[in-house]
């Protein structure tokens, strides 16, 4: 039988540690991210039609209850949003330029989101032609608290404490048919998309591991 030699037990040692720090990182910025309102939508591609999702987290240190989501639009030639028991939502139209600037949902008197529970917030528009959209959102609150989610990276690609939800357009646009209609859901999908990177990134930390410990077990 053949053992692991010291010089190779102390680079398992230390690769391990490493991937446990980073997953520990990974899995700290995945719990800041959730505390914001943020936003997800599924092969979106720029001038393509796309089912924005905007997730909606409770976050009053008093239990009142989020009561009323605005999202500002980039001037989008159509919207649509999806029916949601309990709320209503509102288009705002400039009439003039055939565009839509916002979009208010309210929640129906002793509804609300509750500081333990998120809510998503679903609207299909026409993506403007660029790479990343801002949608500036105002969160209000059943005891008058509003809370204004639009601010700006900050220089050198920091967060800042009430960042804008954004879109990144990296998708290939969809051309629905009959037979195969576009996606209406598109937060199972983020979901998924979002395991597989962390399971990615962890066998990617195993993978350096192995290769570490098989070269300076043959070195020795």
């Amino acid at each position: 039988m053949r053992f692991i030699n010291g010089a190779t037990t102390r680079a398992l040692i230390t690769v391990g540690a490493t991937a446990t720090a980073i997953s520990i990182s990974m899995l700290s910025c995945a719990a800041t991210a959730s505390a914001h309102v943020h936003v997800d939508a599924e092969n979106a591609a720029p001038g393509s039609t796309a089912v924005l999702t905007f997730r909606v987290p409770g976050e009053s240190e008093t239990g009142a209850l989020t009561t009323q989501l605005n999202v500002k639009l980039p001037d989008v030639a159509s919207a649509r949003t999806e029916a949601m028991p309990g709320w209503t939502a509102r288009l705002d139209r400039d009439t003039a330029a055939g565009t839509v600037q916002a979009v208010t949902w309210t929640a129906a008197p002793g509804t609300g989101v509750s500081s333990d529970q998120f809510a998503l917030f679903r609207i299909s528009v026409k993506l403007p032609n660029a790479e990343t959209v801002s949608f500036p959102a105002t969160q209000t609150y059943s005891d008058g608290t509003v809370v204004r989610w639009d601010q700006a990276p900050l220089p050198g690609g920091g967060e800042p404490e009430h960042p804008a939800p954004e879109l990144t357009l990296t998708g290939t646009e969809a051309v629905p048919t009959d037979d195969h209609p576009a996606p209406v859901v598109a937060s199972a999908a983020t979901a998924d998309n979002s395991a597989r990177w962390l399971a990615g990134g962890a066998l990617t930390v195993a993978a350096v591991a192995v290769a570490a410990a098989l070269l300076t077990r043959r070195r020795s």
